[in-house]
């Protein structure tokens, strides 16, 4: 018998494609506000206030939320193209280019932070998607993917739990880790009020006695180095900051220029019969390259306190050719004086948590930050490495010196903990 045309049902593969059709527009409508909110939250927790750092925590919460690995991968990219925003500008005005190439760097420099947290994805809910994340914030913490993992919800833990430490990175990790779970509203809510406790009560990181920060204005550029006019004001300020009663005055990466035996005795005559160390970035060239690195210099001459671990790549670490700058992610992390022990972070290394947990590990006494940002222009970068670093001080109840050269619009805004 055969039966009616319209008592046919519809065939399965119509019906399946019928039904996703018909979800659609609730699909796109959730995807579109998680990463509209994941955005804002890159934008805002990264605007260079350590009081807003806390609002990353948001993003986990976020990355859990999306029903769909392509809506992560949404989510994540939103939240860390809005928190490195200032990067197609900068990189415009450091390779002289224009906001092409800025653009293009800033989309290369998120596919590791994108592709790590969509392929740690999961459908699964509990503690499946809790320990993916778990994965996804590990991996991006430490090398070689910790090279680009800026922007990481963990350093938040200095403004949510000043003074407790590692006890403290370990409380952060549990409010991030419950943010993907059921429970991730609860924690929230006690994140949020940790920001405001912490903001009510926020307290500078103290300087130690006799050290001194000098923060510059000085125009430089790409491979342009401090020449002989920008040596002698920079003495002029060291010997200024030692008649006030400096013992120490750290001054920003690069303003001592390339190191050389004529520099050396420059400062070495600069510095006769006054009782002061400098401490300032340099650069020493070698066959295949560069080294970035911080000097401490006396009146009776130069010594190398500090080799930076990670430069920024593309810029300045270049592993691919000859001539860019020298990494060493695993190598000393703290400088011993034989009376203080230093934790340095200069300049990119302020951004990543690798670094800074390196040299913590080492139980440092205080630290020092320093950063030459000429490139930056009108961009929040240098507040973002400051409010990092004030972050990690924080957490561990350390002083800190912070020495940076800056536009002179970047250099009168210095970060503060207060709203």
């Amino acid at each position: 018998m055969i039966r009616a045309t319209s008592d046919r049902s519809p065939p399965t593969a119509f019906w399946a494609l019928r039904c996703q059709f018909s979800s659609w527009p609730d699909s796109v409508g959730r995807i579109s506000a998680l990463t509209l909110v994941s955005a804002f939250v890159g934008i805002v927790g990264w605007s260079g206030n350590p009081m807003t750092l806390p609002l990353a925590l948001v993003f986990p919460a976020l990355w859990s939320m999306a029903s769909s690995r392509f809506g992560a991968t949404l989510v994540a990219a939103a939240y860390f193209l809005g928190a490195s925003r200032g990067m197609p500008e900068g990189v415009s005005i450091f390779f002289g280019s224009d906001r092409l190439l800025g653009l293009a760097l800033w989309v290369a420099a998120s596919l590791g932070f994108v592709s790590v947290h969509a392929a740690c994805w999961t459908a699964r809910g509990g503690w499946r998607k809790a320990c993916r994340y778990l994965l996804a914030n590990v991996l991006m913490s430490i090398p070689p993917l910790g090279i680009a993992g800026w922007a990481n919800p963990i350093t938040a833990a200095g403004v949510l739990f000043p003074g407790w430490g590692w006890w403290g990175l370990v409380a952060t990790s549990v409010l991030m880790i419950a943010a993907t779970t059921r429970a991730r509203w609860p924690a929230l809510a006690v994140a949020g009020a940790l920001a405001i406790a912490s903001a009510v009560s926020w307290t500078e990181p103290t300087k130690p006695p006799g050290w001194q920060g000098i923060d510059t204005s000085f125009i430089t550029g790409r491979e342009r180095y401090a020449d002989y006019a920008q040596q002698l004001e920079t003495i002029d300020l060291v010997r200024s900051a030692a008649a006030e009663g400096a013992k120490v005055v750290v001054l920003p990466e690069s303003a001592l220029g390339i190191w050389t035996p004529t520099v050396n005795a420059l400062w070495t005559r600069a510095l006769l019969n006054l009782d002061v160390t400098a401490i300032g970035g340099a650069v020493v060239l070698a066959d295949d390259g560069y080294e970035n690195l911080m000097m401490a210099v006396t009146a009776q001459g130069g010594e190398v306190l500090y080799r930076q671990r990670v430069p920024v790549p593309v810029s300045m670490w270049q592993p691919w050719t000859t001539g860019g700058a020298r990494a060493d992610f695993f190598g000393p992390a703290v400088v011993d004086s034989g009376i203080l022990r230093l934790a340095v972070l200069l300049c990119y290394e302020q951004l990543l948590v690798w670094p800074v947990l390196h040299s913590l590990l080492q139980n440092p006494d205080f630290m020092i930050a320093t950063g030459n940002g000429w490139w930056t222009g009108a961009t929040n970068i240098l507040p973002i490495q400051k409010a990092a670093t004030i972050a990690w001080a924080r957490l561990f109840n350390l002083p800190v010196v912070m020495a940076f050269n800056a536009p002179s619009s970047a250099k009168e805004s210095r970060p503060s903990g207060k709203l």
